[in-house]
């Protein structure tokens, strides 16, 4: 490992800390190293306070003038809620700039490097660049597509069931495996599950580890026939929006407002136009989804070409029955050749319970 290397990695390990809590804004760190030592850390802790360059330059104060600041995205260049990251290093004092990966954000794209090239400061970008990128893959897609990133999750058993065929499914997965998935609700903005989950199983869908972040609970119902008394509904721990087709029942609609649920209308006939969903959440600033749902919420997610990035926890348990469902219904793919492909995959143990993450090739 070289030595920018070693300080981008320190720069990336605080970024990544800090999953769950810079939505919109992507994960960010920075480390500032004058004469073999660093004399100052930086994180972006929250949309609308410091970057992360900010932090690391107050740290350093006086021992940042001519030193080396690693930063593992582009420093920004424009005036938001924070001033340009690029002109405070610049009146910093500091001679070199190592970056790891430019803003794919047009707003910046590139300006902040101008202005440091500008202001004879020299500027090395590329170092861990596939770690950054795969580090904010929320934000580039978001800022680029104003579409959320979607992640399907799903626990299942070693012959692929989610649970028996009388539809039991507590629990397929280990202690650890499920602290792991409360872990993933955190990092998400939002957590999405068809109706029958919530029929079926009268989930809250919330997070329950230390300090978590409850997840907007998105729910996909086409008429509407969501129980009044589901716990999604009642409990007001977190926001709930349901998302349903034009046969929505007016009724149950107007029920569902008065209880403080948001309820949006879709343009599919029979079912939610998932495309229009997406788009309905991006408006939002709804960056992250987690898709928790059933086999046919699966099936229609992945048919379409709307999932992202695919995470599977796979237990060492056999339960059979041609009637228990399966992590991916619907009608099926008819060739082999026509095969959703995953690519990317990595598999490591979390408990008794093996952790498989991909990247669905749309």
């Amino acid at each position: 490992m070289s030595e920018h290397e070693f300080y981008m990695n320190l720069a990336l390990t605080n970024a990544r800390a800090m999953k769950g809590q810079t939505e919109p804004n992507p994960l960010v760190g920075s480390v500032i190293v004058n004469e073999n030592r660093i004399v100052g850390v930086g994180t972006h802790l929250k949309a609308g306070e410091p970057h992360a360059e900010i932090h690391a330059l107050r740290m350093a104060g006086e021992k940042a003038r001519g030193g080396t600041i690693y930063v593992t995205l582009e420093p920004c260049s424009h005036h938001g809620r924070t001033g340009p990251c690029a002109e405070a290093i610049v009146k910093a004092g500091l001679k070199k700039v190592v970056v790891a990966t430019l803003d794919p954000n047009p707003v910046v794209a590139g300006n902040g490097i101008k202005i440091l090239k500008d202001a004879n400061i020299e500027v090395e970008i590329g170092i861990c660049e596939e770690e950054s990128k795969k580090l904010n893959e929320v934000f580039n897609k978001f800022i680029v597509t104003g579409k959320p990133f979607i992640t399907l999750k799903s626990a299942m058993t070693l012959d692929g069931k989610i649970s028996s065929f009388s539809w039991d499914s507590k629990w397929i997965t280990s202690e650890e495996a499920r602290k792991d998935v409360h872990q993933l609700r955190h990092e998400h903005v939002g957590i999405l599950v068809g109706v029958n989950t919530v029929v079926k199983d009268n989930p809250e869908l919330t997070t329950r580890i230390p300090n978590g972040r409850n997840p907007i609970r998105i729910i996909l119902d086409s008429s509407l026939k969501i129980p009044f008394e589901a716990k999604v509904v009642t409990d007001k721990i977190a926001e709930t929006w349901i998302f349903t087709s034009q046969q929505y029942s007016r009724e149950a609609k107007e029920k569902l407002e008065q209880l403080g649920v948001k309820v949006f209308v879709t343009s599919g006939r029979e079912r939610v136009d998932l495309h229009e969903t997406l788009s309905i959440l991006g408006e939002h600033s709804v960056s992250s989804v987690l898709i928790e749902g059933g086999g046919e919420v699966n099936a229609s997610f992945l048919q379409e070409g709307l999932v992202d990035k695919l995470i599977l926890y796979v237990a060492p348990k056999l339960i059979g029955g041609r009637t228990a469902p399966s992590f991916f219904s619907g009608a099926g793919i008819e060739k082999m050749a026509d095969a959703i492909k995953i690519d990317n995959m990595e598999v490591e143990k979390v408990g008794i319970d093996f952790k498989f993450t991909g990247y669905v090739n749309n």
